[in-house]
């Protein structure tokens, strides 16, 4: 027998988008790939954390920082007064 997957939240349970996703999972909610994700991580803010060797994202969180515009920042490279590794 399969489990039983529910389409609507408990009352105290959190919604979908308020789980922990992996970078694979928000790059295909974001329609864009997996290394643009961590590209926004690294460079632009996208929110996320790294638990033991894994990133993991909230889709709200996400689809927050997008709506916000912060997805159509140019990425600064190394040397034009942006970030350095």
């Amino acid at each position: 027998m399969t489990a039983d997957l529910r389409l609507e939240t408990m009352p105290n349970e959190p919604a979908m988008n308020d789980w922990w996703s992996s970078v694979d999972h928000a790059a295909e909610h974001l329609g864009v790939a997996r290394d643009t994700v961590y590209r926004w991580t690294d460079h632009r803010g996208l929110p996320a954390k790294k638990i033991g060797r894994l990133w993991k994202l909230k889709l709200s969180g996400s689809d927050e920082w997008v709506n916000a515009g912060d997805a159509d920042e140019p990425v600064r490279r190394k040397g034009e007064g942006g970030w350095s590794r």
